[in-house]
C-alpha cells in the first residue's frame, strides 16, 4: 500500500486491526473531558476515529453491538488527518481506496470523515459524486440525518447542523442536492454524469472532491464507457479545483475499468498514464494481510474470520468482490476452472519454446498494447506451457527490440520469434533484423473470437498449462471479449495454435512466412 503523508504522534501509527484495541485508548482519555461539549471538541479535532466513534457509533456497529475495526478503516483515518494541514500545491492531495465489498467505505468516505472534517473546519465544501444522481444524493441524505437528528453532534456542533439561513428567514440551500450550514459548510451531491457538474458558491470552490463507486455494475458498463467517465474525471470534476483534496473509493466492477487501473497502480503491477500525469496515489487493502512473519491473517478478522476468507479463496465471487481482482467478472469464454498449473511432479519437460508478439502499431494513449507471451510445447505430455506473458504500451523501435532481446536472455530456450503482422509487416522487419532464433511472421485471417474458442478447447482439453498464476492473461482470458484489451490472449493463442497446429486447421488459415 502506498504510504500517505501522516500528522506526526497519532496513536495509529503503526498499528493494525488485530493489534488496536480501542478500549485501550479510551482508557488513556480523561473522562472529565469526555463529559463535556468542549472537551469533546478537543478531544477529536484532530482524531477522526474518535469522532467516529463518540459521534457516529451506531454506524460502526455490528448486530451484536460490537463496534471493530478493519486495517482499512485504521488507514482512512489515518489519511484523512491530513486534511488538518491545507494544500499549498496543484494535486497535492489526490488518493484512491480501494477495498474489499462491504467494507463500509462509502461510511467512512461520504459521511463520517467529512463530517468530522466539516466540524471542525478543516473541509469546508465537499463536492460527492456517485455514479448516479440518485446515489450521490443518499451520501447527502445520510449526512442530513444525522445534523438533524444527531443529539450530541447538535449540542456539540450547533453551526454545523443548522442550515444557513437568508436575511428573508429562508434557508440558503437544504435541497436533495446541496446543504449549506451555518458554519458555512457545505456539501453538495452530483452523478458523475450529470449536465451540470460545476460547483462555486460565492467565491468558494470544493476543497474537498468525494468520488464514491463512480463505475456502474459490469451488466450496464462497457470499455467505451469506462473511457467516456475517465474523460468526464479528468476533464470535468478535477479541474472543479486542483488544489481540492479529491478522495476516489470503489470496488473493481470491470477489467480495464478506472478502478482496475487504480487497483494494478495500487499493488505495483502497472501505471497508467492518467494516473502519473494527475499526481494520483492508490491505496490497495487485501482481505488477507500477511504479518512480518508471512503468516496470514485476515485484514477484519471481527467480520470475515481468516478461516473463512481462506474457505472461499477460490471463488470468482471473492476475486471480483473481495480480492478487487476482475478475474471474477464474467467473459464469455474462459473461468477460472480452466486454468491448470504443474502438479507435484514439477513443470513439464520443455521440446520446443517460442516467444509470440502481439504488437501494437503504435504506443499512442489509446492504442492497444503490444503483446508477448513465452509458450513452450513438451513432447513427452504433449501439451504447451505458458511460461509468462506481458503487456507493453511502447514505441515499436529499438526499445522493443531491446525488451525482446532480455526475453531471449530470461527465457534461453527459446527457439522462434512468432509475430503477427496484419498491420506494419515492413516496420516489424527492421525491428527484429538480425535475431539471435529464427522469426516467423503470421497473417491472421479469422476474427479473434472464433481464434480464442480453439484455443480455449485447448485449455478445457488439458492441452495448455500455465507455469504459475499469471495474473494478467488470465484477468484478459476471464474478460474476454468484454476486456479493453486482449493482446495476451491473441499473443498467447498465436503460440499454442502453432504448437497444436491439428485442431486448428478448421478454423484458421493464417499464412507464415519467414525472414531474417
Amino acid at each position: 500500500m502506498t504510504t500517505v503523508t501522516r500528522t506526526r504522534g497519532s496513536y495509529l501509527d503503526g498499528l493494525d486491526a488485530e493489534t488496536f484495541n480501542l478500549d485501550r485508548h479510551l482508557a488513556k482519555l480523561d473522562p472529565r473531558l469526555l463529559a463535556e461539549p468542549e472537551g469533546r471538541r478537543t478531544l477529536t479535532r484532530l482524531d477522526p476515529l474518535l469522532f467516529a466513534f463518540l459521534y457516529l457509533r451506531h454506524h460502526l456497529q455490528d448486530s451484536e453491538g460490537r463496534t471493530t475495526f478493519s486495517d482499512a478503516h485504521l488507514d482512512w483515518c489515518r489519511a484523512a488527518r491530513a486534511w488538518i494541514r491545507p494544500v499549498v500545491s496543484p494535486g497535492e492531495q489526490r488518493d484512491a481506496y480501494i477495498a474489499p465489498r462491504n467494507t463500509g467505505k462509502s461510511t467512512w468516505w461520504f459521511l463520517i470523515l467529512p463530517l468530522w472534517g466539516a466540524a471542525h473546519g478543516h473541509v469546508r465544501f465537499a463536492a460527492a459524486f456517485a455514479a448516479s444522481a440518485s446515489q450521490a444524493e443518499t451520501h447527502l441524505g445520510s449526512l442530513k440525518r444525522e445534523i438533524d437528528s444527531n443529539e450530541l453532534l447538535r449540542s456539540d456542533f450547533p453551526d454545523l447542523c443548522s442550515p444557513a439561513k437568508r436575511p428573508s428567514g429562508a434557508n440558503v440551500a437544504d435541497t436533495q442536492s446541496m446543504f449549506i450550514a451555518r458554519s458555512g459548510f457545505v456539501f453538495a451531491a452530483r452523478g458523475i454524469d450529470s449536465s451540470n457538474l460545476g460547483m462555486k458558491v460565492g467565491q468558494q470552490r470544493p476543497d474537498l472532491i468525494l468520488c464514491d463507486d463512480i463505475e456502474p455494475d459490469e451488466s450496464s458498463y462497457s470499455a467505451d464507457l469506462a473511457r467516456k467517465r475517465l474523460t468526464t474525471l479528468l476533464d470535468a470534476i478535477l479541474p472543479l479545483n486542483v488544489y481540492a483534496r479529491v478522495v476516489i473509493s470503489g470496488t473493481v466492477t470491470m477489467p480495464g475499468s478506472v478502478i482496475h487501473q487504480l487497483v494494478k497502480h495500487g499493488r505495483g503491477i502497472e501505471t497508467a498514464d492518467w494516473i502519473r500525469e494527475e499526481g494520483f496515489r492508490a491505496h490497495y487493502s487485501a482481505p488477507i494481510a500477511q504479518r512480518d512473519d508471512g503468516t496470514e491473517r485476515s485484514m477484519w478478522p471481527a467480520k470475515w474470520p481468516l478461516g473463512y476468507l481462506k474457505s472461499i479463496e477460490h471463488t470468482r465471487s471473492y476475486a471480483k468482490n473481495m480480492a478487487n481482482d476482475p478475474m471474477g467478472a464474467d467473459g464469455d469464454l474462459w473461468t477460472p476452472d480452466d486454468f491448470r498449473y504443474p502438479g507435484e511432479e514439477g513443470p513439464d519437460p520443455v521440446t520446443h519454446m517460442m516467444l509470440s508478439i502481439d504488437p501494437a502499431v503504435t504506443a499512442k494513449k489509446g492504442s492497444d498494447f503490444t503483446g508477448l507471451a513465452v509458450v513452450s510445447w513438451s513432447a513427452r505430455h504433449k501439451r504447451c506451457t505458458v511460461h509468462g506473458a506481458v503487456a507493453l504500451k511502447i514505441q515499436p523501435g529499438p526499445l522493443l527490440r531491446d525488451r525482446v532481446l532480455a526475453m531471449l536472455d530470461e527465457f534461453p530456450q527459446i527457439g522462434l520469434i512468432l509475430i503477427e503482422i496484419n498491420q506494419g509487416g515492413d516496420t516489424w522487419e527492421s525491428i527484429l533484423h538480425h535475431m539471435p532464433v529464427k522469426v516467423k511472421t503470421v497473417n491472421q485471417t479469422e476474427n479473434k473470437f472464433t481464434r480464442a474458442e480453439g484455443v480455449l478447447n485447448h485449455y478445457q482439453r488439458g492441452r495448455v498449462i500455465h507455469a504459475r498464476r499469471l495474473v494478467e492473461v488470465e484477468q484478459q482470458m476471464c474478460a474476454f471479449p468484454k476486456a479493453p484489451h486482449d493482446d495476451l490472449v491473441d499473443a498467447v493463442g498465436s503460440a499454442v495454435r502453432r504448437f497444436i497446429p491439428a485442431a486448428s486447421k478448421a478454423v484458421t488459415k493464417a499464412s507464415t512466412s519467414s525472414y531474417l
